[in-house]
């Protein structure tokens, strides 16, 4: 059914025989299927999103979700009459995450062979077996933090930023002066390694080498006396985007390397997709210490291989696939004037 290695981070969901039973274009009076509403409140609680791929009209759709009390749940609804594999690729952009991330629930074969052949990485699941959805290892994540379960509320603060670009009629650094955006570093204590393991396993496209790093590893690297590992979050005028940076670092005598620098893919358009970085850059700099990074290239993280690129580091040797990058001169870079920075030692 599922790759149980696999991470799912969102349900999209038809809805007439599959959400619901019956069909809305030919009664209003459509029923809930047994367990739906658990199945999404639980699912909710890990920090799975849902969205919505469906055929129907976008007003009576919403209108009768409203009234069963689950409108609220679905994040970037597709209910449309267009085909569905374009439905899920404009939900996977929405939320900005990979197509393989995505599971499909449809009563209909034929849905689920059309997105299954123009879409292989999804994950398709018949409606039939919606009993054993909460079930699904792809579905049940090691831990539930404090970020997954404000998961869906971050989503919804990201729409209202999303709201104040599309409207705003000045420059980009103008618009992100106007976010009042508080960037924090510290070194990760024991609270925040549930999280930090969670941000190893679902962040793809801002990871420097896509290494995972399990809860007790975290935890002995962190208590290393030649290693650091730092967490980073943000928080703005819309709320909290909550722990989004983790960077740990090897110290030699010498040079530093950075052995994984991560970056949540929902500040991509923060413009504080380096500070982590930078940060690191300052350090080494203090200390006198080259600094060096392992990156592992692939086609879902070159905006991290551009961020490197832009601080200044060049490819010095490679070994299995592992890159070593050198940064010439640690010389820090200014924070942005947009972004108030803070730092516990």
């Amino acid at each position: 059914m599922t790759d149980d290695k696999k991470t799912l981070k969102c349900v999209v969901w038809d809805l007439d025989n599959t959400l619901w039973d019956g069909i809305l274009s030919e009664s209003a009076d459509v029923r809930l299927r047994d367990g739906v509403p658990a199945v999404l409140r639980t699912l909710d609680e890990r920090g799975i999103l849902h969205s919505i791929a469906s055929r129907n009209h976008f007003d009576d759709a919403r209108d009768r979700l409203v009234a069963l009390g689950l409108w609220d749940y679905f994040l970037y609804p597709q209910i449309r009459w267009d085909a569905k594999v374009q439905s899920i690729e404009t939900i996977a952009k929405q939320l900005n995450l990979g197509i393989d991330a995505l599971a499909f629930v449809d009563d209909d074969p034929f849905e689920r062979e059309a997105v299954a052949f123009s879409l292989p990485k999804v994950t398709c699941i018949d409606a039939a077996r919606l009993g054993e959805l909460a079930d699904l290892p792809a579905l049940m994540p090691r831990f539930v933090t404090e970020d997954s379960r404000l998961r869906r509320q971050m989503y919804r603060d990201d729409e209202k930023r999303k709201a104040a670009e599309e409207t705003w009629q000045g420059t980009d650094e103008e618009l992100l002066a106007t976010l009042d955006m508080r960037f924090h570093i510290a070194p990760a204590q024991e609270a925040d390694l549930q999280r930090a393991e969670e941000l190893t396993v679902r962040t793809n496209q801002l990871n420097s080498t896509g290494v995972t790093y399990s809860y007790d590893e975290l935890d002995r690297l962190r208590q290393s006396p030649r290693h650091s590992l730092w967490i980073a979050s943000l928080d703005d005028r819309f709320g909290k985007m909550g722990r989004i940076g983790l960077a740990l670092v090897e110290k030699g005598p010498q040079a530093w390397t950075i052995r994984l620098l991560l970056m949540s893919c929902r500040v991509m358009s923060r413009g504080v997709g380096s500070m982590l970085l930078n940060f690191l850059i300052d350090r080494a700099h203090q200390a006198g210490v080259a600094l060096r990074a392992d990156f592992i290239p692939n086609d879902r993280n070159r905006v991290m291989g551009v961020t490197y690129g832009f601080a200044g580091f060049k490819k010095i040797a490679e070994h299995d696939k592992i890159q070593t990058l050198e940064l010439a001169t640690p010389v820090p870079q200014p924070v942005p004037a947009y972004v108030t920075l803070t730092i516990d030692e």
